[in-house]
């Protein structure tokens, strides 16, 4: 039934265009003699429909003009009777000169005809689009809750679209930054100002919801429009980007939620991906700690270059089989080998190494929480991060891997706390290693904090929001580098294909954020006020600095081609006190926090702890004297 109420519906359009070819047809006679008409030319111009009206109605046919829906009626219609007409028009032409009329056909009318035809079938379906979208969604324009649309462009008009037939919302009005779009309408809707004046127009309409329709702006103007809404106290939604498709409500744009990352202001990161596919497609990759937050994403990185197999090594059993189950579920054509097991257990790497035989290791387990790490668990945190690396790296040269990657940390800069400094010992013999390696390159890369890890404040921010509140920041002038986990791992994996064996990679991570304006942020996307959830200052932590470095100061740093990382010059391990420190390291005693801090002193000279632990490891020292 359906198929013959559309061919019905086929055939009726059809009839239509073929009455408007002849209405005008005729009209641009009456046109061409102001109104009078001479009968012979009249004749002859009904003579002419005799070729005119087939032509028409079979190139209307052949190209397509009845495939479209005149509801949703838009340019690439128009693009197609536009077409259709014209090559019309020259056929008709063609056929006038062959029948030889007498008299002939005005030439005029040639021109005439097509104008006035476009006019006509272009208007109508036009006019039925609007008539309809009246007739069906004129009652919810009037409804809903009213929303702001930031952007005049090529996306707000796309969501101002949508927004005429939705249930939930009312424009009501458009901001753009551009001077020359105030004043002027968007399907109707007025674009009343620019981003500034988003809290006047808020209160003058009404409106706690805005959209930002600005998908091709930059990083730092996204920022200042969600800004100026966090300021006004209006929820923003995002549009994705130009072309996607939009909320359940609106069908045809797709809108997200605002993400910590926007607020951010930072420019996406541009990566080579061609020199990455070369390393890595085909290869068999192993990557320690591949359960945590750099791990994981780390082997999701590495899966979209087709690698030949992924060896996940991980001591915690369910985080590895989380990994194992998403990879799986995304990348089904590449083979993840899980491996539980311990950067310690130096049987065991060998055990699994000589198995799998990898091409590259991206070695990422450690141990990083600061304060854990900084007094009970000091001696495991120095075992994990410094004994863990070297074994990892003595495998990898025994069983000639010829690139290893060491995931470092811009704690490792002027270490003020245990891991930070073991850290910085572990890229000491990174670099050691790198000397006595006959075909393994030795790299590390520091980066600073990464949105969303699990030792991240932002997940804790986030559940003590959702509990009410307080938020507590340690210290109100704490600031720290922030980069999203996928921006990281993909300048990993960058810097993996530069290094020439030795280097340590520093990641460009941007302007350092206040802690502080972090929790601010977290606050404000809930849609809560400081007011309802206050922010807390509880004080450093041990082993917590206010403020982290990327580069030491004794250090220096030369360009790479990629703008967003560069090769530090660092100091390296004394060759004749390594197999001091891994022979200590390896005796099976249990070390103090005493102890672990005053060996780290003698073998990092840059770890300086606060000059608190400095008088309490001396007093320390007296008595163990």
């Amino acid at each position: 039934m359906r198929n013959i109420d559309a061919r019905l519906r086929s055939l009726i359009v059809a009839l239509f265009d073929v009455l408007a070819v002849a209405v005008c047809w005729l009209a641009a006679y009456v046109l061409r003699f102001n109104f009078t008409v001479p009968e012979d030319f009249l004749a002859s111009g009904l003579v002419a429909l005799l070729w005119v009206l087939p032509i028409h109605a079979v190139l209307f046919r052949v190209l397509g003009l009845y495939r479209g829906i005149w509801l949703f009626a838009s340019l690439p219609d128009l693009m197609r009777i536009l077409k259709a007409i014209g090559l019309s028009a020259v056929l008709v032409v063609v056929g006038a000169m062959m029948a030889g009329l007498n008299p002939p056909v005005p030439r005029s009318v040639f021109v005439i005809a097509p104008i006035l035809l476009l006019l006509a079938m272009g208007g109508s379906r036009a006019a039925y689009r609007v008539w309809r979208e009246r007739q069906r969604y004129g009652a919810l324009m009037a409804a809903g809750k009213p929303v702001l649309l930031i952007g005049a462009g090529s996306a707000g008009m796309n969501v101002a679209r949508e927004l005429r037939r939705s249930a939930e919302w009312r424009l009501v009005a458009v901001l753009d930054d551009n001077p020359n779009k105030h004043g002027r309408e968007l399907l109707g809707y007025k674009v009343v100002g620019g981003i500034d004046e988003l809290e006047h127009w808020a209160g003058v309409f009404k409106a706690r919801h805005a959209i930002v329709a600005m998908p091709s702006a930059t990083p730092a103007q996204q920022k200042r429009a969600l800004v100026a809404c966090m300021e006004a106290h209006v929820k923003a939604q995002v549009v994705r980007r130009i072309g996607d498709m939009m909320s359940k409500d609106a069908g045809a744009v797709a809108l997200r939620e605002v993400e910590l990352e926007d607020l951010l202001g930072r420019d996406p990161v541009r990566i080579d991906s061609a020199p990455i596919g070369e390393m890595l497609q085909g290869r068999c990759v192993l990557v320690t700690g591949a359960g945590g937050s750099i791990g994981s994403e780390l082997c999701r990185q590495i899966a979209r270059y087709a690698p030949d197999r992924i060896v996940a090594y991980e001591a915690n059993e369910y985080a590895l089989y989380r990994l194992v189950e998403d990879c799986n579920e995304q990348f089904p054509d590449v083979k993840v080998i899980a491996v539980t097991g311990d950067v310690r257990h130096e049987t065991w790497l060998d055990a699994v190494f000589a198995q799998h035989k990898p091409d590259i290791v991206f070695h990422a387990a450690a141990y990083k929480h600061v304060p854990m790490m900084e007094e009970d668990n000091a001696w495991q945190a120095l075992r994990n991060n410094v004994l863990g690396t070297w074994r990892v790296g003595r495998a990898a040269v025994r069983h000639g891997v010829p690139r290893f990657v060491m995931v470092s940390t811009d704690k490792a800069v002027n270490p003020t706390n245990v891991m930070g400094a073991s850290k910085r010992l572990a890229e000491m013999l990174c670099q050691h290693l790198q000397r006595g390696a006959s075909g393994t390159r030795f790299e590390c890369v520091r980066f600073g904090n990464v949105l969303g890890s699990a030792g991240s404040v932002v997940p804790k921010f986030q559940a003590q929001i959702a509990r009410g509140g307080p938020v507590t920041v340690t210290h109100p002038e704490i600031t720290r580098y922030f980069m999203s986990i996928p921006e990281a791992c993909q300048l990993v994996l960058q810097a993996a294909t530069m290094g020439e064996g030795g280097e340590i990679f520093v990641l460009d991570m941007g302007e350092p954020v206040k802690i502080v304006d972090l929790a601010r942020v977290l606050i404000a996307l809930s849609g809560a006020t400081e007011e309802q959830i206050p922010i807390a200052f509880s004080g450093l932590r041990p082993g917590e600095k206010l403020y982290e470095e990327l580069l030491a100061d004794d250090e220096h740093t030369r360009p790479t081609h990629h703008p967003k990382l560069r090769i530090a010059k660092a100091r390296e391990a004394d060759a004749g006190r390594v197999a001091e420190i891994i022979d200590w390291l390896e005796r099976d005693v249990v070390r103090t926090q005493y102890e672990v801090k005053r060996e780290l002193r003698r073998w990092v000279p840059e770890y300086q702890p606060p000059a608190a632990q400095l008088i309490d490891l001396a007093a320390q020292g007296r008595r163990k004297a």
